[in-house]
């Protein structure tokens, strides 16, 4: 084991620069490179390094030349959708282990590359999916293990997000969601629901997603967010976004249960991940914090949904995940109450103990590849498509990860 490892962000954008800034607060990590492509967001991660390490490290908009620092031990990327699983496989190819941010994948091509490129030199990467690492959905991971829900049949999950000024204002950002949102319509985001599901149903381990279809909305809730902010008329005033204001995606898996995934970014809403697990003997759902187990009294208060609100806590008390029992205020006010801390800790450790990570490339590829499915099916009228196996059937037997602190089984 390392006591302390050697690291370099790819990507200083609005994700990279404050994960660079939670991965600073490590004493056990060294940050010795930082790219991106452009130079100012660059020389700010130097500063960041500066500020809080207390050492310069080296700076470049050009990414290989990361790969060829001495004593890197991994990279974390975190630049535009279409580039950080192409950076994360060139890594691989380099001896690199790399932690990959999240986003859907554009082709299945990629998918299958990147498990390739593992399958071929033994270097991993990392999913971080820092959702699989939340509060209540590690509870509600208890909880099934537990079997208080009874056997599980369907479950749900959104990314519910107004983003229409990150979306519009993409130009002065410069964010990629703007050119995506423009040119194409799909399940664009679908890890941070879909992760902590995929895991609870032991997708690639003795279970896998077999087909999903998507269904869509007009697209209409971004054009009237233009025509209301008249600093916005002449650059996409009568532009056509691509993106529907709504999409929905219905997966269904090999051992029978169901996943309905919402995308909801183009209109104006509060934020929710809108996770909920269905089982024989009850429910947990994200909005209003509820628990509802059919063991328990609930006369009379069964269409008294207020009666249930909130009362997850109460669960809390014998369920939180050991993480959770543990974490400082620090931790939290690291980034999405403290999901960016513990993410970036399972990846810390993976590099420091040489075991392979919690999220791995079968997840990646799984969970990436429902974007560019949903694209397929919506552009053939939602059409059922087929789910491919990444596993190339070791799913069926495949054993969890060496246990360790950050491993979620």
């Amino acid at each position: 084991m390392k006591e302390k490892i050697n690291v370099a962000v790819i990507g200083i954008g609005n994700r990279g620069s404050g994960m660079l800034s939670t991965i600073c607060m490590m004493d056990d990590v060294n940050v010795i490179g930082v790219c991106d492509e452009y130079e100012d967001r660059a020389q700010d991660g130097v500063r960041r390094v500066q500020e809080k390490k207390g050492t310069t490290p080296f700076a470049t908009t050009n990414y290989k030349e990361i790969f060829e620092l001495e004593g890197l031990d991994s990279v974390y990327i975190a630049t535009d959708w279409s580039t950080h699983v192409k950076i994360a496989i060139e890594a691989m190819k380099a001896g690199i282990p790399a932690a990959s941010e999240v986003g859907g994948a554009y082709t299945l091509d990629e998918c299958w590359e990147v498990v390739d490129t593992y399958e071929k030199t033994g270097v991993w990467a990392m999913f971080m999916e820092n959702c699989c690492y939340g509060e209540r959905e590690l509870m509600v991971h208890n909880m099934v293990r537990d079997g208080r829900f009874g056997k599980i049949v369907a479950c749900s999950g959104k990314y519910a997000h107004d983003l229409r000024n990150e979306v519009c204002y993409g130009t002065v950002n410069r964010h990629y969601r703007l050119r995506n949102y423009l040119s194409r319509n799909c399940e664009n985001y679908p890890t941070h629901a879909l992760g902590p599901i995929a895991k609870l149903l032991d997708i690639n381990r003795g279970n896998r997603f077999v087909s999903l279809t998507s269904v869509c909305s007009e697209s209409n809730g971004l054009k009237d967010y233009v025509n209301q902010n008249k600093d916005l008329h002449e650059e996409l005033k009568g532009k056509e976004f691509a993106q529907a204001d709504i999409v929905k995606t219905f997966i269904r898996t090999e051992r029978g249960e169901v996943i309905d995934l919402t995308l909801d970014t183009c209109l104006p809403r509060f934020y929710s991940r809108g996770y909920t697990i269905r089982g024989l003997r009850g429910l947990y759902q994200e909005d209003g914090d509820i628990v509802y187990l059919d063991r328990e009294p609930h006369t009379n208060h069964e269409w008294d949904q207020s009666y249930f609100w909130g009362n997850a806590k109460r669960y809390a008390k014998k369920y939180n995940h050991e993480l959770w029992k543990n974490t400082t205020k620090e931790m939290m006010e690291a980034g999405h109450g403290g999901m960016d801390w513990h993410v970036l800790r399972a990846w810390v450790e993976t590099v420091k103990n040489g075991t392979l990570p919690p999220i791995d490339v079968y997840d990646m590829a799984a969970w990436m590849c429902i974007t560019a499915l949903s694209e397929q099916s919506l552009k053939n009228g939602s059409a059922t498509v087929e789910i491919p196996d990444f596993t190339r059937g070791k799913y069926m037997n495949r054993e969890p990860q060496d246990e360790t602190p950050y491993t979620i089984k």
